[in-house]
Protein backbone atom coordinates (compact mmCIF):
# COMPACT_ATOMS: atom_id res chain seq x y z
CA UNK A 1 0.00 0.00 0.00
CA UNK A 2 1.23 3.65 -0.82
CA UNK A 3 1.25 6.04 2.14
CA UNK A 4 2.04 9.93 1.62
CA UNK A 5 3.89 11.13 4.25
CA UNK A 6 2.23 14.79 5.03
CA UNK A 7 3.86 17.81 7.11
CA UNK A 8 1.70 20.89 8.11
CA UNK A 9 3.71 24.62 7.03
CA UNK A 10 1.75 27.85 7.41
CA UNK A 11 0.97 30.25 4.01
CA UNK A 12 4.00 32.43 5.00
CA UNK A 13 6.84 29.19 4.51
CA UNK A 14 5.04 29.17 1.21
CA UNK A 15 6.15 32.34 0.47
CA UNK A 16 9.47 32.65 2.20
CA UNK A 17 10.76 29.04 2.03
CA UNK A 18 9.73 28.07 -1.20
CA UNK A 19 12.05 26.05 -2.48
CA UNK A 20 12.87 23.96 0.74
CA UNK A 21 8.92 22.76 0.11
CA UNK A 22 9.00 21.94 -3.19
CA UNK A 23 12.49 19.58 -2.22
CA UNK A 24 10.68 18.33 0.45
CA UNK A 25 7.80 17.41 -2.04
CA UNK A 26 10.03 16.47 -4.98
CA UNK A 27 12.74 14.45 -3.32
CA UNK A 28 10.91 12.80 0.02
CA UNK A 29 7.58 12.17 -1.64
CA UNK A 30 5.89 14.37 0.80
CA UNK A 31 2.62 16.34 0.84
CA UNK A 32 2.88 19.65 2.30
CA UNK A 33 -0.28 21.12 3.80
CA UNK A 34 -0.40 24.64 3.75
CA UNK A 35 -2.60 26.47 6.79
CA UNK A 36 -4.09 29.67 6.81
CA UNK A 37 -5.34 31.17 10.17
CA UNK A 38 -3.88 27.58 11.32
CA UNK A 39 -6.57 25.46 9.29
CA UNK A 40 -5.50 23.26 6.17
CA UNK A 41 -6.11 25.48 3.04
CA UNK A 42 -3.84 23.83 0.05
CA UNK A 43 -1.39 20.85 -0.39
CA UNK A 44 1.43 20.65 -2.32
CA UNK A 45 2.94 17.62 -4.48
CA UNK A 46 5.44 16.73 -6.32
CA UNK A 47 4.64 15.94 -10.17
CA UNK A 48 5.69 12.54 -9.61
CA UNK A 49 3.18 11.92 -6.56
CA UNK A 50 0.71 13.52 -8.08
CA UNK A 51 1.09 11.44 -11.04
CA UNK A 52 0.58 8.48 -8.80
CA UNK A 53 -2.13 9.66 -7.41
CA UNK A 54 -3.98 10.63 -10.44
CA UNK A 55 -3.40 7.07 -11.89
CA UNK A 56 -4.35 5.26 -8.36
CA UNK A 57 -7.74 7.03 -8.30
CA UNK A 58 -8.57 6.42 -12.16
CA UNK A 59 -7.79 2.52 -11.31
CA UNK A 60 -10.00 2.85 -8.40
CA UNK A 61 -12.62 4.52 -10.14
CA UNK A 62 -12.72 2.12 -13.50
CA UNK A 63 -13.13 -1.05 -10.42
CA UNK A 64 -16.00 0.49 -9.03
CA UNK A 65 -18.09 1.17 -12.40
CA UNK A 66 -16.48 -2.38 -13.31
CA UNK A 67 -18.09 -3.58 -9.84
CA UNK A 68 -21.24 -1.94 -10.18
CA UNK A 69 -21.70 -3.70 -13.55
CA UNK A 70 -21.62 -6.66 -12.41
CA UNK A 71 -23.61 -6.13 -9.50
CA UNK A 72 -26.19 -4.47 -12.04
CA UNK A 73 -25.97 -8.15 -14.41
CA UNK A 74 -24.15 -5.80 -17.16
CA UNK A 75 -21.76 -8.64 -18.03
CA UNK A 76 -21.04 -10.61 -21.51
CA UNK A 77 -19.37 -14.34 -21.35
CA UNK A 78 -15.38 -13.22 -21.87
CA UNK A 79 -15.20 -15.61 -24.90
CA UNK A 80 -18.10 -14.10 -26.95
CA UNK A 81 -16.45 -10.23 -25.39
CA UNK A 82 -13.36 -11.46 -26.79
CA UNK A 83 -14.07 -12.44 -29.74
CA UNK A 84 -16.46 -9.46 -30.44
CA UNK A 85 -13.17 -7.20 -29.67
CA UNK A 86 -10.72 -9.69 -32.56
CA UNK A 87 -13.94 -8.90 -35.10
CA UNK A 88 -13.64 -5.12 -34.28
CA UNK A 89 -9.73 -5.11 -34.80
CA UNK A 90 -10.31 -6.75 -37.96
CA UNK A 91 -12.33 -4.17 -39.65
CA UNK A 92 -10.12 -1.45 -38.41
CA UNK A 93 -7.34 -3.38 -40.30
Amino acid sequence: MYALKESIRPSADLRNHYNEISKTCREQNEAVVITVNGRGDTVSLGYEAYSRMKARMHLLETLAEAEEDVMSGRVAPMKESFNELKKKLREMK
